[in-house]
């Protein structure tokens, strides 16, 4: 049970840094833009050397940031959640504290890939027509690596209470 304990613990802190970073950061897309190369991520677009903040409320952009800093918020809270479920005293007995943790990283995980569907819908829509040399680039990646690790850190933890599940009904009364 520890054991899967601990890979949901170290996937859940590789996955919350991964998010955060994803979300802060101004590489999520790369393109040409009268023949120099430009980026942006959800907050601020750059062109050469020199950033911008995006001051237009776009409703992709908006959904999209919400989602993630839904997904970071409850994959941090997944991790308070995983630290405390080492502790052996259960404090609700009708709660499990490995279950409502990796519950915590599937939400976490359903808000990373509605954050990154809506980006990635209205992008290759929007920028294939407009743009015909732009790319993906590595903030956005890291949303997907992001996904991956917050869904495995989920699993883990659903494991671990399998785990405690089985122990406790195999134990007699």
């Amino acid at each position: 049970m520890y054991s899967f304990m601990g890979g949901g613990l170290f996937c859940a802190w590789v996955g919350t840094v991964l998010l955060v970073v994803a979300t802060a950061t101004d590489h999520w897309m790369q393109y040409r833009l009268s023949g120099s190369f430009a980026h942006q991520g959800l907050w601020r677009y750059c062109l050469g050397h020199k950033c911008y903040l995006q001051t237009e409320s776009v409703a992709y952009w908006n959904a999209t940031r919400a989602f993630m800093i839904l997904s970071s918020l409850c994959a941090t809270s997944g991790i308070v959640m995983g630290i405390l479920a080492f502790a052996q005293q259960p404090t609700f007995t009708r709660l499990s504290r490995p279950f409502s943790t990796g519950i915590m990283f599937f939400a976490s995980t359903i808000f990373v890939l509605l954050a990154l569907a809506i980006y990635t819908g209205v992008t290759v829509s929007f920028f294939g027509r407009r743009f015909g040399d732009w790319r993906f680039s590595w903030s956005y990646i890291l949303g997907w690596v992001a996904l991956l690790m917050t869904f495995f850190a989920g699993i883990f933890y659903m494991c671990a209470y399998r785990m405690k599940e089985c122990r406790r009904l195999s134990t007699p009364r």
